[in-house]
């Protein structure tokens, strides 16, 4: 048996979680168009009659402006001596991203081995994977390079058997059924936020955290209490909506998914209450799990 862990990481927005969910083949990390959806590290077990893999998805690194953002940027930034293998991705040559240059700074420090992943092959074109290639190929501190669509399950497996090739010889950390070491109450609290931040405006997302204030399975139902936190009153209005219709889509939608998740009715209940500035409040973020207490 081989096992081993490799961290996913790249700026915000490239499609480390979407490969995640590729390669589990089961949605477990929430994926929007919105950068910095992950906020957390969230962890994927793959596992098959061969090796177990442990896949990292960490929060996109970028240069941040707010307490959150330095732990987002922290957690990702320390696994990187932590695993056997390292999968950087992009999806545009390093001109245009002043985060995939910074990335690679760091990159050239760490004697973990390293691949490169360029996503979105399905959109870019040959001219311009080409030009992605060759530019970071250049650089010759990756030992390998992939071309990949995350979103249309193009050369994932690739990845998977090359990842497998290199895993040390190990023990099986985890059950062969799971696909991650998360509770179920904190994947019912991302769903959520992804449904906060699909259904809402571009200002309000990213001062939104959700709260699971009870979580109890009965026989035939599970109950849960959820708030959603905003930083600023008017934001409340508009996660609410005229009559409550956004709010109640935002519930809606969330509760087909954790539905599925669970195997089980669910009965959601949902408030909105502001609490300012919590992004920069050392306090907030240890109860909404973004820090140690």
């Amino acid at each position: 048996m081989k096992s081993g862990f490799i961290s996913i990481i790249g700026r915000p927005n490239v499609g480390k979680s979407t490969l995640l969910n590729a390669i589990l083949g089961e949605k477990i990390a929430i994926t929007t168009e919105k950068p910095q959806t992950t906020r957390n590290v969230i962890r994927g077990i793959y596992t098959d009659d061969e090796a177990q893999i442990v896949f990292i998805d960490t929060p996109g690194i970028h240069k941040p402006r707010t307490k959150l953002g330095s732990y987002m940027t922290d957690s990702a930034v320390n696994t990187f001596k932590e695993v056997d293998a390292v999968l950087f991705l992009v999806d545009d040559s390093i001109e245009k991203g002043p985060g995939d240059k910074f990335i690679t700074e760091m990159l050239q420090n760490v004697d973990t081995p390293k691949y490169l992943i360029i996503n979105k092959t399905d959109i870019l074109g040959p001219e311009k994977y080409k030009e992605i290639f060759e530019e970071y190929n250049g650089m010759g501190i990756f030992d390998g390079i992939f071309g990949i669509s995350a979103r249309e399950n193009w050369n994932v497996n690739m990845v998977i058997r090359e990842m497998k090739a290199i895993m040390p010889e190990g023990p099986q950390y985890f059950p062969s059924d799971m696909v991650t070491d998360h509770p179920e109450r904190f994947i019912v609290s991302e769903i959520l936020r992804e449904k906060v931040l699909l259904y809402l405006e571009d200002e309000v997302p990213h001062g939104v955290a959700i709260e699971i204030e009870s979580f109890e399975e009965e026989e035939n139902i599970t109950r849960i209490s959820a708030v959603i936190y905003c930083e600023k009153k008017s934001h409340k209005g508009i996660i609410i909506g005229k009559g409550g219709r956004k709010l109640k889509g935002i519930g809606k939608s969330a509760r087909e998914e954790i539905e599925a998740l669970l195997g089980s009715k669910v009965f959601l209940q949902m408030w909105v209450k502001v609490k300012e500035n919590w992004r920069d409040s050392d306090f907030a973020l240890s109860n909404f799990g973004y820090k140690d207490k």
